[in-house]
């Protein structure tokens, strides 16, 4: 009987100690999460880079193309001399290169850009550059040079 007991306790006392650690945990993520998304740390940041273009989440299923959210703006018109950044804010990989899928026009290609990365470049000729992700046909859009 008395081993039956102290086998329990010892049970019961991993068992607390185990969600003990899962509490304080989560706590500590919420912590970083509230630390990184603070006032200082905004997009608005010196620090960060601010998009011009943004792959959002879910966009390597098909369907962004329905509604024309592939990339946020899908069209960005922008004075020659001035750069456009793109930021892939998805969990999968993209790119940023420019024609049209299966017929690139050889202008720029991001290569493929991770999670959270970010890719800028400088538009130094007026005209229309088609560009599209070479992992995801149906991302398409265009950047303006005026």
């Amino acid at each position: 009987m008395i081993k039956k007991i102290i086998t329990l306790a010892i049970i019961l006392g991993i068992s607390v100690t185990v969600i003990g650690l899962s509490l304080s945990s989560l706590n500590f993520e919420e912590t970083i999460f509230e630390d990184y998304y603070s006032e200082e740390n905004s997009l608005e940041n010196d620090f960060l880079i601010s998009p011009d273009v943004v792959m959002p989440t879910k966009v390597s299923r098909p369907g962004c193309d329905i509604e024309d959210v592939c990339y946020m703006p899908s069209e960005i018109v922008v004075e020659k001399g001035n750069s456009v950044t793109w930021l892939n804010e998805d969990s999968s990989f993209h790119s940023v290169t420019s024609g049209f899928y299966g017929e690139p026009s050889g202008l720029f290609d991001s290569g493929y850009l991770d999670p959270y990365e970010y890719y800028t470049l400088s538009f130094d000729k007026i005209g229309t550059y088609d560009y599209y992700c070479t992992l995801h046909p149906w991302m398409m859009a265009q950047v303006i040079v005026e």
